[in-house]
């Protein structure tokens, strides 16, 4: 696990860590220690659940992210000794209840509303059903950002016959488990509320019908069809589904979960789901709930809504790895899911990397990286943010990576796409950020008097500076400008340099800008600010 730790070194910094990842596996070590003699397992099972009547979204990949943070947490608290597994759960057996407004044939859809997903036609026509193709499209999902998981369906688990018995238990404490469940519901739905959804043998839809008469002795229930007919069926072989509410709780008795994670809106679920494990025999697993994600309207997200960004929508402007790091930092804190927060992640993921060789190992613990790369982050070695490289972009008007690597083997004549790849793809990422966001935004403004002073100064310097004067001496030389002119406060003088030389009220370093972009090429973008009694037009 580490190459410069033993196991047990390790293990006794994992201990003293506050970092949630291992503050949640040391919840499931002590589950571990306080379990009867009787009941000590060889294996901890982590869960995450998946509905697959839609496609994969950016909800799905935080929590498989997450608990796949917990889950080598464990391990390491653990030395490895004992072994783990991460299901993927897919509830595809759960009737189709609308037709998704994102798939193409919602005529034929709407004619198989009520069937289990995995008996709807697919309407891409590629699979055997529509739950089908939507759990292909999460394995792939999943296996794009290399989980380890093994992906499990409701469908197979409830028509092997290896959900049963824990059906049967849940026939026999049918009253305890509605004494749990009644509570929680609205008059008139609990008036014909049962955790039981027969499938009809007839249209193959799965029930949400009144239940006449439960027989624990025969294992069989009896209810109303659709057509008005009484029919008694076994709660085995496929023949039955639960709500999903005592579904939840049932699965975590049946496979014995040690841990799932789930959304904060889902609190009231989880304890129903609890009580339900507790009435069936099992200790429900440990877990906690994160925050929801919020637009840029501060609004919670819907699927139903897209008011959000998609796992695809992120990945067009920015790595993985710095998605892993928005699900990481401050899970039960509520954060605004949109395109604006991406350029800050990419950044703090790369801040944190560059952070991690000098760092004492008990601070590498702490360090997100180290989660997001199961203790072994890459050596990325880049001094090029990715702001600056947007900024980059944006002053060259840049829409190809050539145009930018023109001034990056300038600045770093070693570096070129095929020996720095991650960089070669910041770049990639940068010039389509600055398409489509930065671009579309820019408005350039003409100096004031205070200003032009000042960038007069700033250009004499740029002119006459040493040969050998590096991005540091250039960012220390801007600043004391800055100092020099009567400025309202210093932070006023730098957004003055992004407004009236960028078009935007951000930006970078700008002595690092300076260094990238070029002496000669800032001088000709300042004399040409200060010329124009307008400002900069955008190009």
């Amino acid at each position: 696990m580490s190459d410069e730790l033993s196991a047990s070194d390790l293990r006794t910094l994992a201990e003293q860590s506050n970092a949630w990842p291992f503050e949640q596996a040391k919840a499931i070590v002590a589950r571990l220690k306080k379990a009867p003699k009787d009941q000590v397992k060889d294996e901890v099972l982590f869960e995450t659940g998946y509905g697959p009547s839609g496609l994969p979204h950016i909800g799905t990949f935080g929590e498989v992210a997450r608990t796949t943070m917990v889950r080598y947490a464990f391990r390491v608290l653990t030395e490895d000794k004992i072994k783990t597994r991460l299901l993927a759960f897919s509830d595809d057996m759960d009737g189709l209840r609308k037709v998704p407004t994102n798939v193409p044939n919602q005529e034929m859809l709407a004619q198989h509303l009520g069937k289990p997903l995995t008996k709807v036609p697919d309407p891409f026509g590629k699979y055997e059903s529509f739950g089908h193709h939507n759990n292909a499209m999460l394995r792939g999902f999943l296996d794009s950002f290399g989980f380890e998981y093994e992906f499990q369906s409701s469908t197979d688990w409830y028509m092997s016959g290896r959900f049963d018995a824990a059906l049967l238990e849940v026939l026999k404490h049918h009253a305890k488990i509605m004494e749990v469940m009644l509570p929680s519901l609205r008059e008139e739905r609990a008036a014909t509320y049962s955790p039981f959804l027969p499938v009809s043998p007839k249209s193959g839809k799965v029930l949400q019908v009144p239940i006449t008469k439960y027989d624990i002795a025969a294992g069989t229930i009896t209810y109303t069809d659709e057509d008005g007919s009484e029919v008694e069926t076994p709660v085995t072989g496929g023949r039955c589904k639960l709500q999903w509410k005592p579904d939840w709780g049932m699965r975590w008795h049946a496979l014995g979960v040690d841990y799932e994670m789930s959304g904060k809106d889902l609190i009231p679920s989880v304890e129903l789901g609890g009580k339900i494990c507790r009435i069936l025999g099992s200790k429900p697993p440990e877990g906690f709930n994160y925050e929801l994600f919020l637009d840029e309207k501060g609004q919670k997200i819907s699927k139903s809504k897209g008011n959000g960004l998609s796992v695809e929508e992120w990945l067009t402007y920015a790595p993985p790895e710095s998605l892993a790091l928005f699900m990481f930092q401050k899970p039960r804190a509520a954060k605004r899911l949109y395109f604006d927060v991406i350029p800050r992640a990419v950044d703090d993921y790369l801040t944190f990397d560059a952070k991690f060789e000098e760092e004492a190992p008990a601070q590498r613990l702490e360090n997100p990286v180290w989660h997001i790369h199961n203790g072994q982050p890459p050596k990325l070695s880049s001094d090029l943010s990715y702001g600056i490289l947007l900024n980059l972009a944006s002053v060259a008007n840049a829409e190809e990576k050539s145009q930018l690597w023109g001034y990056i083997t300038r600045y770093r004549p070693e570096a070129t796409p095929q020996t720095a790849p991650f960089l070669d793809k910041l770049v990639g990422y940068a010039i389509n950020y600055y398409r489509d966001f930065v671009k579309p935004a820019k408005k350039y403004r003409a100096p004031n008097e205070v200003e032009r002073k000042a960038l007069a100064e700033l250009l004499a310097y740029i002119d006459g500076a040493p040969a050998d004067a590096d991005a540091e001496t250039l960012q220390t030389e801007v600043y004391e400008i800055g100092k020099r002119h009567p400025f309202p406060e210093l932070r006023a003088w730098f957004k003055a340099l992004y407004e009236v030389l960028l078009g935007q009220d951000q930006g970078p370093r700008f002595g690092s800008f300076i260094a990238l972009y070029g002496r000669k090429e800032t001088a000709a973008l300042i004399r040409k600010a200060l010329a124009s009694p307008t400002g900069l037009a955008a190009e």
